[in-house]
């Protein structure tokens, strides 16, 4: 769109002298031509920063105007699309709009990414990829096109094409981080963990800032019972974004594993304070305060974790052993287990206590 617009203010700068003293008929109609196109090039750059200023209506107004003065301005088109999609959720009008500024010319790999962005919010996933296809015909070095073509893939569970399409990626840029995250994550999903490392390693080295990868480096150390690690991976996810959950709580059952309760605590409560609903946090924190022998604030804790998630058989299975040996209350704790067994629950002893204590 850019080029464009230099091109027609560059030709109207050059005309010669002598065409503009030019007399009689050809004179007055150079001089309605170049008014004609002065009139479309400024409704086109009025409908641009209307777009930008959010004025859809007026937008779509102004470039209307500008193609009545010049039906051949490809980029008032192009961002008339723009409007019609990103403004005014219209995909129809959009496509229409893109595939008229493709007819006044050899397209752009912007105009093709922006066409192939409405086919894939549409779920016309072939037609995207037919697209995308042909922007990296023209322009093999396009980033979006990969990133767009690999995601495509992805959500089809196409994951050979996905990795070829994100490592082709990083041909183009090596420290891509959406590639490098998500190869980690489809070769995590493969179970090539030691690859799935590899590209995390790459991608924090490349970008320090980037919580997602430190938190998933820390659940694959986690899965390699490598504590140490991953509680090192965890602390540098949440140095980076301190509201991040997942990794508070991972953090915190690494802790309460390692036996390291006070800090299993903090976290616990830290996952409350962003998200009181988590239902798995309070029954942790239970867990932590039953060790600690705070056992007040341990029963709130089970059964806030009960009252938040009631169809959690863990959650019954955990109240139920806490009133069964640290209230020595059989009647709750029968209630408990039953509720586990209802559930889905298996546990050979909680049948034993069942059977006992009758149906």
């Amino acid at each position: 769109m850019r080029q464009g617009a230099c091109w027609s203010r560059h030709l109207l700068v050059s005309l010669p002298l002598w065409c503009l003293l030019v007399s009689g008929t050809g004179a007055e109609s150079l001089a309605a031509s170049t008014a004609s196109s002065d009139s479309a090039r400024r409704n086109y750059e009025r409908g641009v920063t209307l777009f930008r200023e959010g004025n859809a209506d007026g937008a779509i107004e102004a470039l209307k105007k500008a193609l009545a003065h010049n039906p051949k301005l490809a980029e008032a088109y192009h961002v008339l699309g723009l409007v019609y999609f990103q403004s005014k959720r219209n995909p129809d009008e959009a496509i229409h709009a893109y595939k008229q500024s493709m007819k006044l010319g050899a397209p752009s790999g912007e105009l093709l990414n922006d066409l192939a962005d409405v086919y894939l919010a549409q779920g016309r996933g072939a037609e995207a990829e037919q697209v995308l296809r042909q922007v990296l015909d023209i322009a093999p070095g396009n980033e979006e096109a990969h990133l767009d073509l690999a995601r495509l893939y992805e959500e089809r569970r196409d994951r050979a094409n996905a990795v070829k399409m994100y490592q082709s990626l990083l041909r183009v840029r090596p420290d891509h981080a959406d590639a490098l995250y998500h190869l980690a994550s489809l070769y995590d999903g493969q179970g090539d963990l030691k690859l799935a490392r590899e590209y995390l390693s790459r991608l924090t080295q490349a970008n320090p800032g980037h919580a997602d990868a430190w938190y998933l480096l820390g659940r694959l150390a986690e899965r390699g019972n490598d504590l140490n690690a991953a509680a090192a991976a965890f602390k540098e996810a949440i140095a980076v974004k301190a509201d991040l959950v997942d990794a508070h709580y991972n953090l915190g059952f690494v802790y309460r594993s390692q036996g390291l309760l006070a800090e299993a605590e903090r976290e616990f409560l830290e996952v409350i304070r962003y998200r009181p609903e988590y239902a798995e946090a309070h029954l942790n924190l239970g867990m932590v305060y039953t060790s600690l022998n705070r056992l007040e604030e341990a029963e709130k804790e089970h059964e806030r974790a009960v009252a938040l998630k009631p169809t959690s058989a863990e959650a019954h299975y955990n109240l139920g052993v806490f009133y069964e040996l640290h209230r020595k209350d059989m009647a709750r704790a029968l209630a408990q287990y039953r509720r586990y067994r209802d559930l889905g629950g298996r546990d050979e002893r909680v049948e034993r206590i069942i059977g006992v204590g009758g149906p």
